[in-house]
């Protein structure tokens, strides 16, 4: 399998890439816990069926420590015993920020004030950015048909 177009060599694409990549890196450096921005990641790319956001965003995970039975429930978190209340919380928004267009009232007010009581106001803000973020990733991706399943920790620096 081929994707679509090459992000790699065609110009336009590495602009756009190097913009959401610079957004990446402000929200990796900021102080949303690495563990809750790549559960972030994953589920969103689970949502939006982007195998090759999965592919890489558990393997980047796995590599950094997480346990496989957490990465093996997160399409599972809420009857699953082995987040906290803070990473249910960014998952819940995560999950209504990514189906925004299936909710007519977009992320609830309960979503947010259960989000609001674990991270303060610049974790919000890398959190709200992080799923924005790794949304255009998985849509860009989908609509090229990215293969997934060859990503190595760590192969984008």
């Amino acid at each position: 399998m081929e994707a679509r177009l090459n992000l790699f060599t065609n110009p336009v694409a590495a602009k756009v890439i190097r913009h959401l990549n610079a957004a990446g890196k402000a929200i990796a450096d900021s102080t949303l816990p690495a563990a809750t921005q790549e559960l972030v990641k994953i589920r969103a790319s689970q949502i939006n069926g982007c195998g090759f956001c999965t592919d890489m965003h558990t393997k980047d995970a796995a590599h950094a420590g997480e346990t496989s039975v957490r990465l093996n429930l997160i399409a599972a978190w809420r009857e699953a015993t082995v987040f906290t209340d803070a990473e249910r919380a960014a998952l819940e928004l995560t999950e209504q920020g990514t189906r925004i267009a299936d909710a007519a009232g977009g992320v609830t007010d309960e979503a947010w004030a259960d989000a609001a009581k674990h991270y303060d106001e610049d974790q919000l803000t890398s959190l709200v950015s992080m799923i924005a973020v790794i949304n255009a990733y998985n849509r860009v991706n989908v609509m090229i048909q990215m293969p997934a399943g060859d990503y190595q920790p760590g192969q984008f620096g």
